[in-house]
């Protein structure tokens, strides 16, 4: 099973309508039936952020997907810990001319400890750290 790395960009495409990604994030789930997906308590809290004032409608589906990803067996979430925090906190402090936001820098940090290459993003900071973006 293929495991790839859902980054906040992918979530807000499918399920924002409007989004100019929404369409391509809907194929690529239904193309890619045979995946695991990896995601962070900070990718949730970004998703729920991002929709907090969307409008009821969204953010009512923002936080059904939210919760359903821990009954999902093909998604993990990966819970933050003081270890990986610092992790997170060492590439961003090493990564000055980027501009990597925190949740991005120990979203990279798991890739690198799962061994995960493939991150849905169209996020070209992923790239830049030689990750294969999937937008």
């Amino acid at each position: 099973m293929r495991v790839i790395l859902a980054d906040t960009f992918y979530w807000i495409a499918l399920l924002n309508p409007k989004d100019k990604w929404h369409l391509s994030a809907l194929a690529y789930g239904r193309k890619q039936p045979n995946i695991r997906l990896i995601v962070t308590d900070g990718i949730v809290d970004e998703v729920l952020n991002y929709f907090a004032e969307e409008g009821t409608f969204l953010r009512n589906n923002a936080l059904n997907l939210c919760q359903s990803m821990k009954l999902d067996r093909n998604i993990e979430i990966v819970a933050y810990t003081p270890e990986l925090r610092r992790l997170g906190m060492d590439l961003y402090q090493n990564r000055p001319d980027k501009g990597y936001s925190m949740t991005d820098c120990i979203s990279m940090v798991v890739m690198r400890e799962m061994n995960i290459t493939d991150v849905l993003t169209a996020d070209r900071h992923f790239q830049q750290e030689g990750f294969t973006i999937l937008f």
